[in-house]
């Protein structure tokens, strides 16, 4: 079992069919005048020229055909040809009572996916920039897993490059080498002194190499070394990548956001040599002004794509080059059905070029889909892309701490978890803040930039995620003045306040199909908070533990549990934990 409007769309698919049309003009959806209806069809208008009848006439055998289905209320033909459909109160009945895994069907699909989602570089501090690939990926994941994919969600870590090369040479130059030798990435303290120190000699080294060209030539000459895996280079390299890791850990863990794979470029730079041997040798690959490029043009094209730059004029490796192996590699491991690489939309260009000529290069078969899932900018309330006071790149963990000092004060102005310790206190605003920063991303279409407002995210009204936690604390504290009392075995009984809540838990699977179809968790999250908002309506509009009638009562517990098991499952999905309390 699926959705409703799934189940529903197969009942009339299959009316479709019985008039000699195609089964897909069954097609039903949640009605866009709940006042009239609560489903409905359009597909009498598609039909008609394909049947050479009046639409109003498709519509009406299609009506009849369903005369004798039994679950429906109502049917009635509207306007030029919409059906629109009712269905009965046993029909919704039988639909929540029998429902498995939430309507949720699983796939048949056994192959890999590949979800490229983080791409943070070592040596450098996770910033806000980072924030939307991350809880998009891990969003993404999540359903995949749901569905039962077979999914495997990768960092991308940019861990190699004339970059380190620079870095390690400062470190060596310096005489502080020890620095990094000493320190222990399972020591906390080892890992915020080296991460500080990063900040400052990242951008001096780098600076000094482009200001110096035997600085360069320098950091040239240990990349080489580095790659060469040569001490103590390689050994050096090692360290100043796991103090990274350990930072990273930290943060990505306290947005729930989740990897299953670790790797960077430097995985594949043993791919690369036989990869560009391999593309001179198919001759698909040339010298143009002492770069190696690929032409990826083709005659369908309306607009000019530029050639992919395979390497530099010296021989050195680009992000194009170390995707494509990464890619290689990712065939070799995986019996891959999809790559899906969820990053900033500007890179269209970038990614475009690099699946054409994997494919020119024979890389990747036709089988395996390779997506760019592109994604908008995170604005602050100006417009621009999110900075400091001072105008720089906010480190994430300094802007989960922002939220989290938000949340403390929204949580007192409110006179929330007043009367609760301070340890659960201070969960409780960790788990308010991250459900604002997330919801406040997630709610957003993904190719849309969007405006944080830390004040307006961080409310307990309105289509925040504290509104979404808050209703399903609600739930539960309900549920647990009832404990012990036997209501889920009870019957649902349907009375009129009741059945917008039943619909819309109907709407669950729809909500999760659509984030997957299109890599977008924006529409699960408009279903949670519609969902939150009809079992608020629901609150306060019905008896439930006052309602003297039991049947009915444990009627009304049992859709008060099955809408905290919606608003959990949904809010799990998109990495949000709910507190106990609040």
């Amino acid at each position: 079992m699926t959705s409703i409007a799934q189940n529903l769309s197969e009942i009339l698919g299959n009316a479709f069919e019985g008039q000699g049309l195609p089964f897909d003009l069954g097609l039903v959806r949640v009605s866009d005048r709940p006042d009239l209806a609560q489903f409905q069809c359009n597909g009498a208008m598609s039909a008609a020229k394909l049947a050479k009848k009046n639409p109003r006439e498709v519509a009406q055998g299609i009506v009849d055909a369903l005369s004798n289905e039994g679950i429906f209320s109502s049917i009635e033909i509207a306007g030029p040809g919409f059906i629109n459909l009712n269905v009965t109160d046993a029909y919704l009945t039988h639909y929540l009572s029998e429902l498995e895994n939430l309507g949720i069907k699983s796939t048949s699909e056994t192959r890999q996916i590949v979800l490229d989602y983080g791409g943070p570089n070592v040596a450098k501090a996770l910033h806000v920039g980072h924030l939307r690939s991350a809880v998009i990926g891990s969003t993404v994941r999540n359903i995949l897993k749901l569905k039962g994919y077979n999914v495997l969600g990768d960092i991308h870590l940019g861990d190699w490059g004339t970059q380190m090369g620079m870095l390690i040479g400062d470190y060596l130059r310096e005489g502080e080498s020890d620095l990094i030798s000493n320190a222990n990435p399972q020591n906390p303290d080892d890992v915020k002194n080296i991460m500080t120190d990063f900040t400052v000699r990242y951008p001096k080294s780098s600076n000094a190499a482009k200001a110096d060209k035997e600085l360069m030539q320098e950091a040239r000459d240990i990349t080489v070394k580095l790659q060469n895996k040569e001490e103590p280079y390689f050994g050096l390299w090692q360290k100043i990548r796991d103090i990274s890791l350990a930072d990273m850990k930290v943060t990505y863990d306290r947005l729930n956001v989740t990897f299953d794979l670790w790797k960077g470029e430097a995985d594949v730079n043993e791919y690369i040599a036989p990869m560009v041997a391999d593309f001179k040798a198919k001759q698909i690959a040339y010298i143009s002004e002492g770069a190696l490029v690929v032409d990826v043009q083709t005659n369908e094209d309306t607009k000019k794509i530029p050639p992919l730059m395979l390497t530099k004029s010296d021989g050195a490796a680009l992000y194009s080059t170390t995707d494509i192996a990464t890619i290689i590699e990712r065939v070799k491991l995986y019996d891959l059905a999809r790559i899906v690489y969820i990053v900033d939309q500007r890179q269209s260009l970038h990614f475009e070029q690099v699946f054409r000529a994997s494919r020119k290069g024979d890389v990747v078969d036709d089988n395996v889909e390779l997506t760019h899932a592109g994604f908008g900018t995170m604005n602050g309330p100006d417009g621009t892309p999110f900075k400091t006071r001072t105008g720089g790149v906010m480190p994430l963990k300094d802007f989960i701490d922002l939220a989290v000092e938000k949340a403390q004060a929204r949580l007192a102005e409110v006179n929330l978890a007043a009367d609760i310790d301070a340890d659960e206190r201070d969960d409780i605003a960790n788990k308010v803040a991250i459900a604002a920063i997330k919801f406040a991303d997630l709610q957003n279409p993904r190719q849309s930039d969007y405006i944080f407002d830390m004040d307006r995210m961080m409310s307990f009204e309105g289509k925040t995620g504290p509104y979404l936690l808050y209703q399903a604390v609600r739930i539960n504290s309900l549920l647990k003045k009832v404990q012990g009392d036997d209501f889920e075995g009870a019957d649902i009984l349907i009375e009129d306040a009741d059945r917008a809540l039943i619909l819309l838990m109907g709407e669950f699977p729809d909500a999760v199909n659509l984030s997957l179809q299109h890599y977008a968790p924006h529409y699960l999250c408009e279903y949670l908070y519609r969902l939150a908002q009809a079992f608020s309506s629901f609150y306060g509009n019905v008896h439930i533990l006052s309602e003297d009638n039991e049947a009915l009562r444990h009627s009304r517990l049992l859709l008060c549990h099955k809408a905290h098991t919606y608003l959990s499952q949904g809010l799990d999905l998109l990495g949000i934990d709910i507190p106990e309390r609040m």
